[in-house]
């Protein structure tokens, strides 16, 4: 089932660091099926607050998701991230096609 990455950051510091991420991060998506579906853009605050930029990145599966994360590719250019930026990751699985609401009561 399909996986996704959703990223909040704030504080971000748009340097050199920053940049290499940038340029390097693509490479480490490939090999596990990942890709963008937001990247930053204008946010629509409906209710509560939501501030910085949200970065949601889609995978196969739930496994990919991770096995990309912890991959030696991606921790090696973390850092570039974490050192420039505040924010929240998690990793969420998907649901299936005609998923409605009341499913989650089983």
């Amino acid at each position: 089932m399909t996986a996704y990455a959703i990223a909040r950051l704030q504080d971000v510091s748009m340097g050199p660091e920053i940049v290499e991420y940038l340029e390097k991060i693509d490479a480490t998506l490939s090999p596990y099926g990942g890709r963008y579906l937001i990247h930053g853009g204008p946010t629509e605050v409906l209710e509560g607050s939501w501030q910085g930029d949200t970065i949601m990145l889609g995978f196969p599966s739930l496994e990919q998701a991770r096995a990309w994360y912890r991959s030696e590719a991606y921790r090696r250019i973390l850092p570039l991230r974490t050192a420039n930026a505040v924010g929240d990751v998690i990793l969420v699985e998907g649901v299936e096609e005609g998923h409605r609401g009341i499913d989650i009561l089983g």
